[in-house]
Formats: C-alpha cells, structure tokens, sequence
C-alpha cells in the first residue's frame, strides 16, 4: 500500500502464504501470551535462502544486516529452535526469542556492526529492556565483527561473533 499498489489486506495474507506454501519465506510473529496481541502486530518475514534477497532488494544496496538476521533465523529453525520476536514495553525490538527443546531461552539481537554510538546504543538499550521483561533468557548479541567491540558490552550481555554463533552449537 505505501508503493500506491491498491490491495486488500486478505489479498496480502493469501499471498503471503503461498509464499510459505512454496517455501520461498518463513515468518515469525510477535512473543506473546495474547493471541490478540499476535494477530494485530505484523510478522516479520525472511527468505529461506540469504541469497535471495538482491532478488526482492530494489535499491541495489547489500543489505549485509538483513542477510545476517536472515541466517541466524535459518540456524535457529535448524537448531528446532520455537521463536518470535520480541516488542518491549518502550517501543524497542530484539530480533529473537528463541526457546530450544531442552527449555532454555535467549535474546538474541542481529546487527552487521556496533562501531557507530547510535546503532550500539539502540541495540543494547533492546537487550536490556527485553532482558528485563524475559529475566530467564541469555541476551547475546550477534555482529558480523570477528572481533570483541572497542567498548564495554554491559554485563549480563554476551557478544558474539555471528561466525563463533553460527557454528556454535
């Protein structure tokens, strides 16, 4: 509806789901004990390969940040990981809530890099308000960097590397 395109939300919906029905996307939808609550707040999609996103990425640009979040998603459902994402009472986003099988949990926020203050500011200040409100899960925060960040992650957060997280366990 912003590009001007006239559709109906069923329409979306019906669309959305042979997308799924192909395989092509998964979706995940918003962590919460309300039903209602899922229903209003839109899921958010990812294709089930990385490599398709230049397909549907009309700009040109890489969008390094959205293939990485793309492939965490992939290694989780391959972990059989139960996920949704996470809103915080503030207005802030953390990408994952995963529940594995044996019934540990963990935040998990994606970002390329958190050299600039504002992106590392905005992603930490999620972790800590979704840490707040989900006490039992490890808060981990996932970057593209190999190496620790310059400056200090808060304690209780647990950086990563994505390749460390990636062939983690």
């Amino acid at each position: 509806k912003s590009q001007g395109l006239h559709v109906s939300k069923d329409t979306l919906h019906d669309y959305l789901a042979h997308l799924e029905d192909a395989f092509l996307i998964r979706t995940i939808s918003l962590h919460t004990a309300s039903e209602r609550q899922r229903m209003a707040n839109p899921r958010k999609s990812y294709p089930v390969d990385p490599g398709l996103i230049p397909v549907y990425e009309r700009t040109g640009r890489p969008n390094l940040g959205h293939a990485l979040e793309s492939a965490v998603f992939l290694e989780l459902e391959r972990r059989g990981a139960e996920m949704g994402y996470v809103r915080t009472e503030e207005g802030n986003e953390v990408d994952f809530l995963a529940r594995d099988a044996d019934g540990s949990q963990s935040l998990i926020q994606v970002c390329t890099e958190i050299s600039d203050e504002k992106t590392y500011n905005r992603e930490v200040r999620s972790l800590i308000e979704a840490s707040k409100e989900y006490p039992k899960a490890e808060p981990i925060l996932v970057t593209l960097e190999p190496l620790p960040p310059e400056r200090d992650i808060p304690k209780g957060i647990r950086w990563q590397s994505a390749s460390e997280w990636l062939l983690g366990e």
